[in-house]
């Protein structure tokens, strides 16, 4: 459980912008790879990185089962991911069709 922080909503909003502008100054690959491992637990990498992986089985088509055959990711976390897929924000859309396209922002 996280303590008790004293920060405002609004500096919230802020540090989170922050965050999101400071990873749009990365230009490669191995300044994200480098940012996220200085920012990030493994364990914090590694679900990020699974999660990721399940996005482009589902988008596939893939049965949950034979995605967590492929990952090793269980299924509750699979469905988890199955429902921001289909009604999230659009991010993992978004970022597979940017790949997709080859586009870099």
């Amino acid at each position: 459980m996280k303590a008790h922080r004293n920060i405002s909503p609004r500096q919230e909003v802020l540090n989170e912008r922050a965050l999101y502008s400071a990873i749009l100054t990365l230009e490669t690959v191995d300044e994200v790879r480098a940012f996220f491992r200085d920012l990030c637990t493994p364990a914090e990498l590694q679900a990020m990185a699974d999660r990721w992986a399940v996005v482009a089985l589902l988008r596939d088509g893939l049965p949950y089962r034979e995605v967590q055959r492929q990952t090793g990711v269980s299924v509750t976390t699979i469905g988890r991911v199955a429902r921001y897929l289909a009604a999230g924000h659009g991010g993992y859309a978004l970022a597979a069709a940017h790949l997709r396209e080859g586009a870099r922002r």
